[in-house]
């Protein structure tokens, strides 16, 4: 089967954009009106052409008169002098229709300008008084527009007579030619006009978008760290945007700098302690090794959720249900600490939302709940909360709770509030760090089951 190719070309330039668009209407303006005023033109010579006839046909009629045997003819001349002068396109002449005693006989007045020629009329019933219009041949083969009447003079009303006007179309013709002539060189100039304006309207409208592309190539070549310069009002708002999202750049690549040189300092002191025991050869560097692997991973483990976090932050569009999560981790938990029989109920809005990573949050509820179930006698109760901007997850646990002067405390990365329970000490401070990343933050304070509560207030 034949392949058609597609030759529509889509325009990616905007300056072509807005020239097409401008050119398009201009020329089909320009057109219409062109179009218009030559129509009312042309109806305004007609009218005119067709008045004239009627003034001479009315001059004829005035001058009609019968003389005492019986004989048409003029009591005064008509005032048109082109009407005295052979073939000059302005003509006159009464026809003797057939009457009761006299034949019909065509021309038997008619004006100089006939000279020996005679109109000939189609032959229609006319009532006294109305008025026919018809396009004839006249002399010399030139095309006539005439409009006739029959009259009933009083001095014989049972003859009639046909009285004829007639004219050369050339005079609505030539005046219209010339007409449209200068009209189309008038429209012609002026779209010429108008087609410079919206080209020089153009260039200086998209001159800003040149300048913004110059300060966009700045900030490319590192010349600069924003764009700078005063834009159109239209143009602004953009380049405010812009700058915030290089201002945000910055800010993720500074603290990716930050990250990495935490993590290699903290990762240094074990990897240092393990190479001092290997130098040594300490008999106990297997289990050095393993606390000091551990203490590793936990640094590792540490600033990648951080960053990861960072990340997600502020990457737009992030969101998860809250409930699924809580749920998921607490049958984890219930799993994890089965021999302690903590029971945990979950209460609150179901369809509650967190804008952020779902990782994150199973993150920062897991080393909570995992804290509550470490401390819980036998109960653990998580509600959510959510009014669409924020998010509060509440969990209560009925343990021996927390002194107040130690609740600030803890939620600093490695502390513990009690070294004999087992635990890195990053839970509650990686939280506190994570819920900061997202915009929000984690309080404690006494439960109502006597124990401690911890409540999560994220971004909804």
């Amino acid at each position: 089967m034949p392949r058609f190719v597609s030759l529509s070309i889509p325009v990616r330039s905007l300056r072509l954009r807005l020239l097409a668009g401008t050119l398009i209407w201009i020329v089909a303006t320009i057109a219409v009106a062109g179009w218009g005023l030559a129509g009312l033109f042309q109806q305004h010579v007609a009218e005119q052409f067709r008045a004239n006839l009627e003034f001479h046909l009315q001059q004829l009629t005035a001058g009609l008169a019968i003389d005492v045997e019986g004989n048409p003819g003029l009591a005064t001349a008509l005032s048109d002098p082109r009407l005295n002068r052979p073939y000059s396109g302005l003509y006159w002449q009464v026809d003797r229709l057939a009457g009761a005693d006299e034949p019909a006989l065509p021309g038997v007045l008619r004006s100089r300008s006939l000279w020996d020629s005679v109109l000939t009329v189609p032959d229609d019933r006319l009532a006294s008084g109305e008025i026919h219009e018809h396009r004839v041949t006249g002399p010399e083969g030139s095309p006539l527009g005439l409009i006739e009447r029959v009259v009933y003079p009083a001095e014989r009303p049972e003859q009639p007579y046909r009285l004829i006007a007639a004219a050369d179309t050339r005079l609505i013709e030539e005046p219209v030619s010339r007409f449209n002539g200068m009209l189309a060189w008038s429209l012609g100039m002026l779209g010429l006009g108008l087609i410079a304006a919206a080209i020089v309207q153009v260039l200086i409208g998209l001159r800003p978008l040149g300048a913004l592309r110059r300060a966009l190539m700045t900030v490319r070549d590192g010349d600069s760290g924003r764009i700078e310069g005063r834009f159109p009002t239209e143009v602004q708002p953009l380049v405010d945007d812009f700058n915030a999202v290089l201002k945000q750049n910055e800010r993720i690549v500074e603290h990716a700098r930050t990250q990495a040189g935490n993590l290699a300092h903290a990762v240094r002191t074990p990897l240092t302690i393990l190479a001092n025991a290997a130098e040594r050869r300490d008999p106990n560097l297997p289990q050095l090794a393993a606390e000091q692997v551990a203490t590793a991973r936990r640094q590792v483990d540490y600033h990648l959720a951080r960053s990861r976090a960072t990340a997600a932050a502020s990457v737009p569009g992030r969101r998860c249900e809250a409930r699924p999560v809580v749920e998921s981790l607490v049958r984890v938990m219930a799993r994890l600490h089965r021999d302690k029989g903590v029971g945990a109920a979950v209460t609150g809005t179901g369809g509650a939302l967190f804008r952020g990573d779902r990782q994150d949050l199973q993150e920062m509820l897991g080393n909570v709940l995992d804290n509550a179930w470490k401390w819980a006698a036998g109960r653990v109760e998580i509600r959510l909360e959510s009014d669409g901007d924020r998010l509060a997850v509440v969990i209560d646990d009925d343990g021996p709770g927390l002194a107040p002067e130690k609740r600030q405390a803890v939620l600093a990365r490695g502390v513990r509030a009690d070294e004999e329970v087992p635990g890195t000490g990053l839970g509650l401070g990686i939280v506190s760090d994570l819920a900061r990343l997202y915009g929000g933050s984690v309080a404690l304070d006494e439960s109502p089951l006597g124990g401690l509560r911890v409540r999560l207030l994220l971004p909804g």
